[in-house]
């Protein structure tokens, strides 16, 4: 039976079955060769999309814009301070008014409760560009860029995350390895180390997958034989400036550096979500050089540089994938 996520949301991979997921992988490879042929794809004409935004973003904006534009659509794009949306009017409200100007309403924010509740309320779909409880756009991109490098299965293959394995792209990186079949390890801290409830989640999923979930605090047993090394910022977005010395105080063992690479197998890749403060030329890379002495963090800019670095392909496939979701619920 053929495959429809017609009018469905976009929340979180928990939601999916591997076949679904596996689906939107796949017509994110058809969207990239239709890209990268000039070929024309304006499948959605007519339709319009509105993109809420509590937290800025490079990739997610220019990706659902170009997306759609792409895609024959109209976009709106309404930051902090262009919405009444949690102000003067609820969440509820805005869902129940968006919905008679859209066909679809993507959300990025901070509490995942704000996203669902616009998908309670909202008869159109709506799509989590991120929250943080959860990143699911970004594991689309994530595995489009893997699948480009080994094949299209990539089950049995390990994928490593390193450094503050509590975030949102951690907890979705191992939703979305267990539900296909990619070996997955949580390398960090203890108190950095996934939630109860996305371990309790995923470990059933794996098993019927036939991959495992593990996690250390060893550096060395976490990346060997790895296939994948993964990383993200020390610090997420919305957290306070305070955390900062005690972070980079525990994180600081799991900097990605070359001889972390050299654990990995010979043709290991690197990823990373971005932005990435792997040099000093950002005005927090280097407020925090000169205040704390690094002028790199969770990854040195040699393996970001290097050849095994995925992360500018990684960032484009964001693109492609989020042009899947938005043609496969609005189409």
């Amino acid at each position: 039976m053929p495959t429809s996520l017609s009018g469905r949301d976009f929340l979180k991979l928990l939601d999916f079955s591997t076949s679904e997921i596996k689906y939107l992988l796949k017509l994110s490879r058809e969207f990239k060769n239709l890209k990268l042929t000039g070929t024309p794809h304006r499948y959605l004409e007519g339709k319009n999309i509105v993109l809420l935004f509590q937290k800025t973003s490079t990739r997610t904006r220019c990706a659902f814009e170009v997306g759609a534009l792409d895609l024959g659509m109209g976009v709106t794009y309404l930051d902090p301070g262009s919405s009444q949306m949690g102000k003067k009017e609820s969440i509820e409200d805005t869902a129940r008014v968006l919905e008679r100007f859209y066909d679809g309403i993507e959300f990025r924010g901070f509490a995942q409760k704000d996203v669902q509740d616009l998908a309670d309320n909202a008869t159109v779909p709506v799509w989590n560009g991120l929250t943080t409880e959860w990143h699911p756009t970004q594991m689309l991109a994530d595995i489009l860029t893997i699948q480009e490098e080994f094949g299209d299965d990539i089950a049995g293959r390990t994928l490593v995350f390193t450094g503050d394995a509590k975030n949102n792209v951690a907890r979705s990186l191992m939703v979305v390895c267990a539900k296909l079949g990619l070996n997955f390890v949580a390398c960090g801290p203890k108190d950095c180390m996934p939630g109860d409830d996305v371990v309790e989640a995923c470990k059933p999923i794996a098993a019927d997958n036939g991959c495992t979930i593990k996690l250390t605090s060893d550096v060395r047993e976490g990346v060997t034989g790895a296939d994948v090394i993964y990383t993200d910022v020390w610090v997420s977005m919305g957290e306070p400036d305070e955390v900062w010395a005690s972070r980079i105080k525990e994180l600081e063992a799991y900097r990605v550096t070359s001889d972390v690479m050299a654990l990995a197998k010979p043709e290991a890749i690197f990823l990373h979500c971005l932005p990435a403060f792997h040099d000093t030329n950002t005005t927090i890379g280097a407020e925090k050089a000169k205040q704390f002495g690094i002028t790199e963090m969770e990854v040195t800019d040699e393996v970001f540089e290097g050849k095994q670095s995925r992360v500018f392909d990684e960032a484009e496939n964001r693109m492609h994938t989020i042009k899947a979701v938005m043609y496969a619920t609005l189409s």
